[in-house]
């Protein structure tokens, strides 16, 4: 994490960096090995070219599309929760192009949300959560307010599918918390509606989010929404 007090920090420690901590990872409990395997390398490669795509949007672009996805968002989580007061939200720092949330992680945190971010702090182990304020200074490893888990979690995406399903930075890290959290949060995707693939080729460790969220809206709307 970089120092930050009054602008926004460009980096906190998010899941997005659980490729660089277990590049290697997949489910060593797939039918068939091999598969899998193949599935790795498939995956490993599109994540190049989407992130390489990412890259090349000029910085109107991607702000542009930063907003409309808080728009959508913010619309989402009115209809699907009321109000935000008191509820535990987990969001993410914006890092390698992604979309930048912190207007409504601010806009949350004014509402009376528990805004929290995800940290890697184990290898190869869920995340935790750490409380955020508007007020919060990033600085490395001043991360001692622990939160309860998410009832709301976002989750970056470098690719997503109509079936709601999640091409990460390929650490594992974010399936491995939602499938350790109970209850699970209810989990949005966020990503651009240009990351949209035909399929993922799911494995057994594959969770799918419960609706995804681009600057086109709701890509994937979620049940009884």
């Amino acid at each position: 994490m970089t120092s930050d007090s009054e602008a926004p920090g460009r980096y906190a420690s998010p899941p997005c960096m659980a490729a660089e901590v277990d590049p290697a990872y997949f489910d060593p409990l797939a039918v068939d090995p091999e598969q899998a395997r193949d599935v790795v390398r498939w995956r490993r490669a599109e994540r190049t070219r989407l992130r390489a795509e990412r890259d090349a949007l000029s910085v109107a672009d991607r702000q542009a599309a930063g907003a409309a996805i808080v728009g959508h968002l913010a619309d989402l989580l009115r209809k699907r929760f009321g109000t935000m007061r008191g509820r535990v939200f987990s969001g993410y720092w914006p890092i390698k192009g992604e979309p930048d949330l912190r207007p409504l992680l601010a806009a949350l945190d004014a509402e009376g949300a528990l805004v929290a971010l995800p940290l890697v702090e184990v290898k190869a182990a869920p995340l935790v959560f750490r409380r955020w304020t508007r007020k919060t200074r990033m600085v490395r490893g001043d991360w001692n307010i622990p939160v309860p888990p998410p009832e709301i979690a976002l989750a970056p995406v470098v690719g997503w599918t109509a079936e709601g399903f999640r091409l990460g930075y390929g650490g594992g890290y974010f399936d491995r918390t939602l499938a350790a959290l109970l209850p699970r949060p209810f989990t949005i995707g966020i990503g651009f509606q240009s990351a949209r693939l035909a399929t993922i080729y799911p494995q057994p460790h594959d969770i799918a989010l419960d609706a995804v969220v681009t600057e086109a809206g709701i890509a994937v709307p979620p049940y009884g929404t």
